[in-house]
């Protein structure tokens, strides 16, 4: 480049030095004669027009100034073109990462968060600047630049494409959540305004008059086995020692609806929700969807007998199984609408329960009260509940709620067993679901949540109290 100007600059100093147009007179030719004569002495004489001699330096130094520049912008062009062609190399491997990222979520979609896409997008945004910017720069057609804008528009519109896929709904959830919370704080202020104030409970306390009335279903996610698996459990674990410690876990059985074989435990509930963190475990084999986890330890019922099983969560070994004396099992005395949940384990602010029915009950209610540690029966009450008319039950501070379904998209808890009496009693609190059946519900003393395992779906529940009448 930079020779081809200084050829062009010699040619133009060359005509320069050989025509100066502002001469007057001057020609073409770079000299011209005409026709001689003779003198008085008989000697010939000629006459020669030179052009004027005056070297034209003040033109010659504009074009020295000209040629530098144009010299000193040919660098710094050359110096944008390899100071993009690294960037667009730079760039190009971004693309590839996000767009790996991208297929990732595409095939898995289970660990994703709008701040992802959000840095996506941000990402995604500095890129096409870059892009502008080259095609403002680059004179002509550059067909890598217009590759590099194409690919960058294509992956913008699948991040956009992905955000409103959302399969699981996880963003949407969590939206729904917030809203719900906020619903639930406008309810409860507007209740306290009334003057029927709700009780604030410590985490193990039993200082209330009793369940009063439930909150609308918090949806919190689809089990992650997916909608095949609508048999099974979920809760979260209590211990007297450490009542604010976070351990959730998930046991859907297998698509029969009665091995309990897997099961998944989280650190945390954003953990749950995000699918993140997640410690999976195999067991061979509970039955039924009864299970319940109280000090880090799951309790079910061993497959095909009248066995209890304890199982250790720190080592996911089995360190205890006893037989619950006159259980019936085999599915014998199961709930309405759910097989094989012979046996129904419980934990309320007292400890551990199990509710079971037995031949000499002829299938009325049963339940017990257990030594978590030996699995010995303490206590034992027989209602005269029948088990089979019943769809689920828990027990909260030793009461005993039954319910029943309403229609496809309503349950009542219309039963009550009062272990502290010893007296049975009739109420009516109408529980929303999402789905038909309500496979388990398990209550936590910690936070006083129901959660409810509704067709393979992960119902949350908040309980309202009535104040304790001071006698």
């Amino acid at each position: 480049m930079k020779a081809v100007i200084a050829v062009g600059l010699l040619f133009l100093l060359q005509n320069a030095i050989a025509v100066d147009p502002t001469v007057p007179g001057a020609r073409d030719e770079p000299f011209a004669n005409v026709t001689g004569s003779l003198d008085n002495h008989g000697v010939c004489q000629c006459s020669v027009y030179l052009p004027d001699t005056t070297f034209p330096v003040q033109k010659v130094e504009t074009l020295e100034i000209i040629a530098q520049m144009l010299s000193q912008k040919v660098d710094i062009e050359l110096s944008k073109v390899s100071k993009y062609t690294r960037a667009i190399e730079i760039y190009e491997q971004k693309i590839l990462n996000i767009t790996l990222r991208v297929e990732s979520m595409e095939k898995t979609s289970i660990s994703y968060t709008e701040l992802d896409f959000q840095l996506l997008k941000i990402e995604i945004t500095e890129m096409n600047k870059l892009v502008t910017q080259l095609k403002s720069t680059l004179t002509g057609s550059n067909v890598v630049v217009e590759q590099l804008f194409e690919e960058i528009r294509n992956l913008s519109l699948l991040v956009n494409g992905l955000e409103s896929l959302d399969k699981h709904n996880i963003l949407a959830i969590r939206r729904e959540i917030v809203a719900l919370q906020s619903k639930l704080k406008d309810c409860e202020r507007d209740r306290n305004q009334n003057g029927t104030t709700t009780p604030h409970l410590p985490p193990g306390s039993c200082n209330h008059g009793g369940i009063r009335n439930i909150s609308q279903p918090y949806v919190t996610q689809l089990n992650w086995k997916g909608f095949s698996y609508k048999y099974g459990a979920w809760g979260r674990d209590y211990s007297t020692l450490s009542p604010n410690k976070d351990l959730y876990w998930v046991a859907p059985l297998n698509t029969d609806g009665r091995y309990l074989e897997y099961y998944r435990l989280h650190s945390s509930y954003d953990d749950l929700l995000l699918y993140k963190n997640a410690r999976d475990y195999r067991v061979q084999y509970g039955e039924g969807s009864g299970m319940a986890v109280y000090k880090n330890y799951m309790y079910f019922n061993a497959h095909g007998s009248r066995d209890m099983s304890k199982l250790d969560l720190n080592t996911n070994t089995v360190v205890l199984r006893k037989t619950l004396p006159g259980a019936a099992f085999n599915n014998r005395f199961s709930y309405a609408g759910v097989s094989w949940q012979d046996m129904n384990f419980n934990v309320d602010e007292n400890g551990l329960w199990v509710i079971y029915s037995t031949e000499a009950s002829t299938g009325n209610i049963v339940i017990s009260k257990l030594n978590e540690t030996t699995l010995d029966v303490l206590s034992t009450w027989q209602t005269r509940q029948y088990k089979p008319s019943v769809s689920n039950a828990f027990i909260v501070c030793g009461v005993l709620h039954a319910t029943r379904p309403v229609n496809t998209r309503k349950e009542e808890i219309f039963y009550t067993y009062d272990t502290n009496t010893g007296r049975e009693g009739r109420i009516s609190i109408i529980i929303d679901k999402v789905m038909e059946t309500i496979q388990s519900i398990n209550y936590c003393p910690a936070d006083h949540k129901l959660y409810v395992y509704n067709d393979g779906y992960l119902l949350l529940y908040d309980l309202f109290f009535s104040p304790l009448l001071l006698l």
